[in-house]
């Protein structure tokens, strides 16, 4: 049973650091590189931000009165790291987050697991980091994630769930709309970073694939939550868990409250929660409310439950 639910990694994750793309994904993608080199002012371009995004700033760092010879980039960051990990903050692994569960549960005490990406730290962002009318122009995967900028009560819902949350994943990735965004969009909405218990966002999946996903539902009463609930309680029965209840739909982020609701209404231990940006506050008040654990589980459900989620252009 353990094997058959270690499912392959997925092209790409929502909230967290992208995942290898499948073979004709890459090819796709490496065709279109090549595409973009036949461009007039490709290799210009590309040269220009080579240098603005990492030999600038080499050459900045060095003595006006030095240089070392045959260095790259990729070795001058190697070797400062070390000396920049006392500022690092330690994130919690899938055994020691499945520990804590596995207590909760038994112990019959509140637990909400939540997970920022990029929609949640866009959301966060509104007007605090960037404005809110930008954000919806570049952003329109956010409304599929179920806010639609600009929208500062779904900011300021999401930053108060956060301030109360168990634990929360937070990404990997430093591409612009990660990592970059995380620390400040956190303090512009008087959430303090140092304050939050942190793993990685894509702890949903390291979960799963660790086998420990399964553990933590065997012998459980379970509610799903989300638009692929009634897919996902179909795979999970079959494998003899036992799901209680699902709730379906959950309409973008202002349903979280009537979600809540309707998720409460049925005892449960564990619940599993794929419902967007939305999942963060319900996870929090599903397991206040309930004294029970709630999971942002992502698109973990559509992985399992078979569902394809709708491309996003």
């Amino acid at each position: 049973m353990r094997n058959r639910w270690r499912g392959k990694r997925g092209a790409s994750l929502s909230k967290g650091r992208s995942r290898r793309p499948k073979a004709g994904l890459s090819r796709s993608v490496e065709a279109g590189q090549e595409k973009d080199r036949e461009r007039p002012g490709y290799d210009e371009g590309y040269r220009d931000g080579l240098y603005d995004g990492g030999e600038r700033w080499l050459e900045a760092a060095l003595p006006g009165d030095r240089i070392v010879p045959d260095i790259t980039v990729a070795e001058a960051i190697a070797a400062g790291v070390p000396h920049v990990l006392a500022r690092s903050v330690r994130l919690l692994g899938a055994e020691e987050i499945c520990a804590e569960l596995e207590e909760a549960l038994t112990a019959g005490r509140a637990y909400s697991l939540v997970r920022l990406g990029d929609g949640e730290l866009l959301t966060l962002s509104q007007d605090t980091l960037r404005p809110a009318e930008e954000i919806a122009r570049l952003s329109p995967f956010l409304s599929y994630a179920g806010v639609d900028a600009p929208d500062g009560a779904a900011r300021d819902a999401l930053a108060a769930a956060l301030r109360e949350a168990t634990t929360v994943g937070v990404p990997l990735s430093r591409r612009p709309n990660y990592q970059p965004l995380l620390f400040e969009a956190l303090r512009r909405n008087g959430v303090r970073p140092e304050a939050l218990r942190m793993t990685s966002s894509t702890i949903n999946y390291a979960l799963h694939e660790s086998g420990l996903l399964m553990r933590l539902l065997s012998g459980r009463r379970v509610t799903l939550v989300g638009n692929s609930a009634e897919a996902l309680a179909r795979a999970l029965r079959a494998e003899g868990i036992d799901v209680v209840h699902t709730v379906v739909p959950v309409n973008g982020f202002a349903d979280h409250d009537s979600a809540v609701e309707r998720a409460a209404a049925v005892p449960f231990d564990l619940a599993l929660v794929s419902a967007g940006i939305a999942a963060v506050p319900i996870c929090v008040r599903l397991a206040a409310r309930t004294g029970k654990a709630a999971i942002d589980f992502g698109h973990m459900a559509d992985r399992l439950g078979g569902v394809s989620p709708p491309a996003v252009g």
